[in-house]
């Protein structure tokens, strides 16, 4: 079997028993499982909810506190508890392991997103496992992942994985709710996520997760757009990662049928806050989607919000998004020069965005 990158998603349900405590049996399971995956020389970063399951009882509380305040603090009892029950596992097989907490700004901010990536390297390189969880302590709202799924999928992207493997309670994504129509259907494999899909996928999943079916293709949406394939489902034994590996997992499988990496200052593009908008003629959408030309000033028509280089914006024509790239003009500069023709000097760059640094989307009428 060809030696493959291959990030594991571990969500709580997969983790806890029926009072929301870290099962012991299906954390060795996993153990072994990833174990099994290494020794077959395959690089492996987990991706492991838990940390609050681990640390609730500690707190006195006497099941899965609600409150964002107890939450954070069971996740900062519970998360070193965690990686000592891997680290120990781990140990027995004469693996290391190393912890990494990461936030929404590791993505969004390009200097942390670059060091995040030479971080994974290097842990690789060693072949030490990275066991990776959001920050809950410190993570506020507007920072955070929405659940671990989110958070995989992210970094499956950043160290430019050949899998997903995202493990849960249920056996992969059904054509209706089974849990409420006993007559719906697996379906194996899928090529795309659609509005469709999504809809479909609402409402089944996990009572102890945070994300349920809908949130696992919305992540699987994500890697599969930076170039990764995705595996969502179960499995038991030490073998259930090496079968899933092999096409015989029980759940659904998510490729595209032609698939490419995604350089990283392109995922980071993807991925970070936008700073402001940037609406062009007909012309510069033509340059842009159809010839993959750079932006240049004489195609922009307004700029809206504020903005420096090296910022984000969004690239509208008309109301249609085209995309999004990393500008070289401030919202100033590029509203002083809107619609003309730049002359190259060496203090400014003639492009507004540069081709290697835009990202575009599928446009409704081209997903038909």
């Amino acid at each position: 079997m060809k030696k493959q990158r291959i990030v594991v998603k571990i969500g709580s349900s997969s983790l806890t028993n029926s009072k929301g405590e870290i099962d012991h049996e299906k954390l060795q399971d996993h153990i072994d499982a990833i174990a099994a995956l290494k020794r077959q020389g395959h690089e492996v970063l987990l991706v492991s909810s838990g940390a609050v399951a681990a640390g609730f009882r500690k707190l006195g509380y006497p099941s899965r506190p609600i409150t964002l305040k107890g939450k954070q603090a069971a996740a900062a009892v519970g998360q070193s508890l965690l990686i000592q029950q891997y680290a120990m596992g781990f140990q027995e097989y004469e693996m290391i392991t190393a912890q990494i907490l990461l936030t929404r700004t590791d993505f969004s901010k390009k200097e942390r997103y670059k060091n995040a990536y030479a971080t994974f390297t290097e842990l690789l390189e060693r072949s030490i496992i990275p066991i990776i969880n959001e920050n809950d302590t410190v993570s506020i709202a507007e920072l955070t992942f929405g659940d671990n799924d989110m958070l995989s999928a992210l970094v499956s992207g950043l160290v430019h994985a050949d899998q997903l493997i995202i493990l849960t309670d249920i056996n992969g994504y059904y054509n209706d709710n089974p849990n409420k129509n006993p007559n719906a259907q697996r379906i194996n494999h899928l090529s795309d996520i659609t509005e469709e899909i999504l809809s479909k996928a609402a409402g089944s999943g996990s009572k102890v997760g945070t994300g349920g079916m809908q949130s696992k293709l919305l992540a699987a949406q994500t890697a599969l757009n930076s170039g990764v394939t995705v595996f969502i489902g179960k499995g038991t034994g030490a073998n259930k990662l090496i079968d899933i590996l092999k096409g015989n997992g029980d759940g659904t499988y998510i490729s595209k049928n032609h698939s490419s990496t995604m350089p990283n200052n392109k995922q980071w593009i993807s991925f970070t806050e936008v700073s402001g908008k940037i609406f062009i003629d007909e012309g510069a959408k033509i340059a842009l989607l159809d010839k993959g030309k750079s932006l240049l000033p004489a195609g922009v028509c307004e700029v809206e919000g504020e903005f420096t280089a090296g910022d984000v914006v969004e690239v509208y024509c008309k109301d249609i998004l085209l995309g999004r790239g990393e500008v070289h003009y401030s919202s100033e500069e590029l509203t002083f020069a809107l619609g003309k023709r730049t002359e190259k000097n060496l203090s400014k760059p003639i492009e507004v965005i540069h081709r290697n640094n835009w990202v575009r989307i599928k446009l409704e009428e081209e997903s038909k």
